[in-house]
């Protein structure tokens, strides 16, 4: 497909691209920086800039704050958790109605193939605000029959309330803009918090334009601030300041430990999900077209950029070679190209920078002896396409196998026994995901037990869904996003006595 049959750019995404500058969302209004710093963020198929954005410091951050607290303990805590409802799902309605725009623009400024953006982060964004929009008249607390032991025969009432946590920071990553802003914003508001949003500096904005549609479907200024900046000053300001009582993060395990280092000052509430090294497990009785559908679906899509990659594929040895012969076979098959394109299976990575640490990693596991089999090239002209990689041979003390890749590179490893593949599964810091393929019962549930992972799929990989809760174990983060389980995240329970004597 050349460039002249390529998707028109939608009229309303159109008008959003030809703004000068994109300023910061505060207090609901478009405002520049305080410093008046911008940045630029590029289009990664070509390079090209697509915006100038205002780079928000530590004295936005202080705005957004004094914003976020004015609306928190104003208008938004006036308002009914029915009319809460209403609004989310207006938001709900909202996106979908400019599905297609939403998904051009994620597509432009992360890179992600517009078939993905439109089948996946678009229906899950407006799902999360959908399946939030059930939960604030649901928010209940309960009586609980108390007695005193030193005080025999007294009566009391006793009953909990769920109650916002306050002004919420969330730090996101690039590697789903839209979708993971809808995993933070809608639980928080939900539960009648206050937001203060900082996008990814490489994708940033969706994120704003997200912000528009909330003050149009209704939320009142400042309930949600969004500030696009570095993760050095915007998010360091979040992540430290004494305004904010809670942070949600998603991003590296490196980064995610500074956040925490930064918000011990106040004793902030923090979430954190963040990398991974997730094992894929195939057994010899597994339906080798579907798990090699799973494996391909694991490491390749958005081009590898996902935390839960299924970056380690074991395989059992009687069925190694053959399905290892399939994998490197399919992947040489991917169409790559303009992410625009709908026929496009991989588009770019995310910046130059990313698709020069993909291929460090590539370069190590050539040098260490692994068998490229296929893949393990960036490709030449405009954009940052990296092959998808397909590594054999690759034993497990090696970097390829230890270390987040976060690009479509994958190792493959043969195993014997189960007892072996559970010591070599787990063997990571990680534990966000993992998968197991076969068709005996009684096995996928016994490894999955053993499994030591936030979530195990069973002869699928790369599910989600709003009501399913996501997070990791070890060093892949704690709390949980997502279902009923995130509200734990953004409220507060309160313990009420009443004294019946």
């Amino acid at each position: 497909m050349t460039a002249a049959t390529l998707p028109e750019v939608h009229p309303l995404l159109k008008e959003f691209l030809s703004r000068k500058l994109h300023k910061l969302l505060i207090d609901g209004q478009p405002v520049e920086a305080a410093s008046g710093k911008t940045f630029t963020t590029l289009n990664p198929a070509t390079g090209e800039t697509l915006g100038v954005v205002s780079e928000a410091e530590s004295a936005d951050v202080d705005r957004a704050v004094v914003s976020a607290r004015k609306a928190l303990e104003g208008p938004w805590s006036k308002l009914s958790p029915a009319d809460r409802e209403k609004i989310l799902h207006k938001v709900a309605d909202l996106i979908e109605a400019r599905a297609e725009a939403f998904a051009q623009l994620e597509t432009l400024d992360n890179g992600k193939p517009i078939r993905e953006a439109k089948s996946g982060d678009l229906p899950l964004s407006a799902a999360l605000f959908r399946y939030y929009g059930g939960w604030p008249t649901k928010l209940h607390g309960e009586t609980t029959p108390v007695s005193v032991p030193y005080y025999p025969g007294a009566k009391f009432l006793h009953y909990t309330v769920r109650e916002p946590v306050g002004v919420v920071g969330a730090i996101i990553p690039w590697n789903f803009p839209l979708l993971m802003a809808a995993e933070r914003l809608a639980p928080a508001l939900a539960c009648g918090n206050a937001i203060i949003l900082k996008p990814a500096e490489q994708t940033p904005l969706s994120a704003l334009w997200l912000g528009e549609l909330l003050l149009e479907a209704g939320v009142p200024p400042g309930v949600v601030n969004v500030v696009p900046g570095y993760g050095k000053t915007a998010g360091h300001a979040i992540a430290a300041h004494m305004g904010i009582d809670k942070v949600t993060f998603t991003g590296s395990t490196a980064t995610g430990r500074e956040v925490v280092k930064a918000s011990a000052g106040n004793m902030k509430r923090v979430t954190m999900e963040l990398g991974g090294k997730s094992p894929n497990i195939v057994f010899a009785d597994a339906d080798m077209e579907a798990a090699a559908r799973g494996m391909f679906m694991g490491i390749f899509y958005n081009q590898g950029q996902t935390c839960s990659s299924g970056s380690r594929v074991f395989i059992e040895r009687s069925a190694h070679d053959k399905l290892l012969e399939a994998l490197a076979a399919k992947a040489k098959t991917i169409k790559q190209g303009n992410p625009l394109d709908p026929k496009m299976a991989m588009g770019p990575l995310v910046s130059a920078q990313q698709r020069d640490r993909v291929m460090s990693f590539i370069e190590s596991g050539k040098a260490e002896g692994a068998n490229l089999l296929a893949g393990g090239s960036s490709v030449a002209g405009p954009g940052y396409f990296v092959q998808p990689t397909v590594f054999g041979g690759v034993k497990d003390s090696m970097k390829i196998a230890r270390e987040e890749i976060f690009g479509p590179v994958v190792s493959v490893f043969p195993f014997d026994t189960v007892d072996e593949v559970m010591t070599r599964a787990n063997d990571t810091d990680y534990g966000l995901v993992a998968a197991v393929w076969t068709k005996d019962v009684k096995k996928a549930h016994q490894t999955a037990a053993r499994l030591k992972a936030g979530t195990v799929w069973i002869n699928c990989y790369q599910f989600v869904d709003a009501a399913a809760p996501w997070g990791g174990v070890k060093q892949s983060g704690y709390g949980r996003e997502k279902g009923q389980w995130a509200l734990e995240n953004y409220t507060s329970l309160k313990s009420v006595w009443v004294d019946l004597n």
